[in-house]
């Protein structure tokens, strides 16, 4: 057998030391096994559980990859539901701003808050309700809420480039009708998250060539129309989910008849 020559050695290690760097320089989240772990503790709410049947928890925090440690912020975060989950998953070493707007004059209460489902009228009083994102701050001490504009969600004790993670679950649609400017919000969580950072959006599914029109009557979003918006930013989309699809669903009401699933996407941006 021929002895290793000391330039083959030196290949090696300069190829595990290549291995080594990328492994670190991208690390896994967590694995569905974990996220199931996290989604069944036992202390829960009752009504996250039932929100859970819509909302697919163990896909969505794979799907992200959240991982122990990250920075995140949960954009329009309404009651806290992708909070807590957030923050469970990045642990005590970890830290998740919940973020609301101000509240404004005059201003029509939203037909469902973000992540709750809307039960037919005799069944209402039987769903147990979401906690508020106040009660869940109290509890979860990882969680900060904070209330800042759309324009600006970014807490000013985040310097640029320090967040790992931004999430907004089911409401970018409604920046449309808030009338919201788009481009500064995504400027600004471009600039507040790391080279490498996640961005994470979620919306139900509006009809090709619809953009964002139809974001107050059947709150809905072409998904192209985000993925434009969001690349624009300078983020690139580096996957899709498709755990939440349903193509059955004609997508011209908010509430598909017959009843089923609404057809719903999820695009997982990079800011390189």
């Amino acid at each position: 057998m021929n002895p290793i020559r000391p330039r083959s050695l030196a290949a090696l290690a300069l190829a595990f030391a290549a291995l080594l760097g990328a492994c670190a320089s991208a690390p896994s989240g967590i694995s569905p096994s974990q996220a199931a772990a996290l989604v069944n503790a036992p202390d829960r709410s009752p009504g996250d559980r039932v929100n859970d049947e819509r909302r697919k928890p163990v896909e969505m925090l794979a799907f992200i990859g959240v991982r122990p440690g990250m920075t995140a912020l949960d954009v329009s975060a309404g009651r806290g539901y992708t909070t807590e989950l957030i923050a469970r998953a990045v642990g005590p070493t970890g830290k998740v701003y919940g973020q609301r707007p101000p509240p404004r004059e005059n201003a029509a209460a939203p037909a469902q808050p973000e992540g709750q489902a809307a039960p037919a009228p005799a069944q209402a009083s039987a769903v147990p309700v979401m906690p508020t994102l106040a009660e869940r701050v109290r509890t979860i001490t990882n969680i900060t809420a904070v209330q800042r504009p759309f324009e600006d969600p970014v807490p000013p004790e985040v310097a640029a480039g320090a967040l790992d993670l931004v999430t907004l679950m089911f409401n970018y649609h409604d920046f449309g009708h808030m009338g919201v400017d788009r481009t500064r919000t995504n400027a600004a969580l471009f600039k507040a998250l790391k080279r490498g950072g996640i961005y994470v959006i979620a919306d139900h599914s509006g009809r090709p060539g619809t953009g964002i029109s139809e974001s107050g009557t059947l709150h809905r979003i072409e998904e192209a129309f985000v993925k434009q918006e969001v690349e624009a930013a300078g983020f690139r989309l580096v996957e899709v989910g498709n755990f939440m699809r349903n193509p059955a669903d004609p997508r011209d009401r908010n509430t598909p008849v017959p009843a089923m699933p609404k057809d719903e996407f999820v695009l997982k941006f990079v800011k390189p």
